[in-house]
């Protein structure tokens, strides 16, 4: 299925039919249209849970992502991190998702250890988790020197299937 949606038809209706409360048709054209943007609609993932979190300066224990019951299928977990103020002599920044697909399963990001202000990670997971499970993330941080590295962090969670 193409990505990019076609543009809306020029001739929206039929020339007007004066019937009852009928006062003119769907051209053939724009039938197709609003097909194929309802085909791209079912199709598009659902959002259903963020996570934001600012000036982090600390590891993260797991931590259950508020998102309605869920029922069985795929999912996508996605992650971002930034370094918001660097540590005086160096830092380390490890995301983790956790979910439960008949046993407990984990996912983890190499580290990010620029620490620079610039230094940017991220962890995404296609999981297929089960009916009610929890879904979770974690970080483990180390920092060293006088000033301590802080970190943003943003997590999503789509359903795909």
């Amino acid at each position: 299925m193409s990505s990019v949606l076609a543009p809306t038809p020029e001739f929206v209706v039929e020339r007007p039919v004066m019937h009852a409360s009928i006062s003119g048709r769907v051209t053939q054209a724009m039938r197709y249209w609003l097909l194929s943007l309802s085909d791209r609609i079912n199709n598009t993932p659902e959002r259903i849970g963020t996570v934001e979190k600012t000036t982090q300066a600390a590891s993260m224990s797991a931590t259950v992502i508020a998102l309605p019951s869920i029922a069985p299928g795929v999912y996508r977990l996605s992650a971002t991190a930034r370094i918001t103020r660097a540590a005086t002599t160096s830092s380390s920044l490890t995301l983790t998702f956790g979910w439960t697909q008949a046993v407990a399963c984990t996912v983890s990001s190499a580290a990010m250890t620029g620490n620079t202000t610039a230094t940017t990670g991220s962890l995404v997971a296609i999981v297929r988790a089960d009916e009610a499970t929890n879904v979770t993330y974690a970080t483990t941080y180390a920092s060293s020197g006088g000033t301590s590295m802080q970190y943003r962090l943003d997590v999503c969670v789509e359903q795909l299937v």
